[in-house]
């Protein structure tokens, strides 16, 4: 069975996305484990058509991914090293035998296809990690969430993705006023300044940080969050639409 359409795929590129949430004051990854024999890991990437842009393509293979439509999205950088190639996957076919892989439904084809240089455009996405339901492909074991500050070893440089994806997310927080898209509808203030230091990795002074918010303008307070005397609840925002 063929599983790469080279007539309407276009060769040697792909997309690969990292897929940002956060939850008890973590920011994570979402990242699939490839069902091989060994344990490999990777993002959640795939491929162009050619009768599609590349923009419907990472929103296709982020809707594939989450289950859900409405994902920021932007795209970071284009990793194109002349050794960019899944070597991984090379030394994995060579440790287990060729014909183990054409056993399984994996033509030669496919391994020439997932074993050339690929340039990859990198996509960041931001979504609200209670929304999403990740979904496996073909190609997965499982896929999971895990703290940026704890992820597995992923194959060719997606690691490095990961950094610089964090690295723009950081610089785009208050420029573009993205973070939000984290967050539930609503939050209160101290759960926003736990996601900026969860993004920073770094803590903020509580008085300077809430007047650098409120000086933004973005938020509308809504009525106080009950959780003891009435007095002493926080208020909760959302983000004006």
């Amino acid at each position: 069975m063929k599983l790469f359409d080279e007539k309407n795929l276009i060769q040697q590129l792909s997309i690969d996305s990292v897929i940002f949430g956060y939850k008890n004051k973590e920011l994570k990854v979402l990242v699939p484990k490839l069902g091989f024999n060994k344990p490999l890991y990777s993002l959640p990437g795939g491929f162009i058509f050619q009768n599609e842009s590349i923009d419907s393509a990472a929103k296709r293979i982020l809707e594939e991914r989450t289950s859900i439509n409405d994902i920021y999205l932007e795209q970071f950088r284009v990793f194109g090293e002349i050794n960019r190639t899944n070597f991984d996957f090379i030394e994995h076919i060579n440790e287990i035998g060729r014909e183990k892989f054409l056993n399984v439904g994996i033509d030669e084809a496919d391994i020439s296809w997932l074993t050339k240089r690929f340039v990859s455009i990198g996509y960041y996405a931001l979504v609200d990690i209670n929304k999403v339901s990740p979904k496996t492909t073909g190609f997965d074991d499982s896929i999971a969430w895990y703290n940026i500050k704890d992820l597995p070893k992923m194959i060719m440089d997606h690691n490095e993705m990961v950094n610089h994806a964090l690295e723009a997310l950081r610089q785009n927080l208050d420029q573009k006023l993205i973070g939000f898209n984290l967050l539930p509808e609503t939050f209160t203030m101290k759960e926003v300044q736990e996601l900026y230091e969860a993004v920073f990795d770094k803590a903020f002074a509580r008085n300077n940080f809430q007047k650098k918010i409120l000086d933004l303008d973005v938020l509308e307070r809504l009525e106080k969050k009950f959780t003891g005397a009435a007095n002493k609840a926080p208020y909760l925002y959302r983000f004006k639409k």
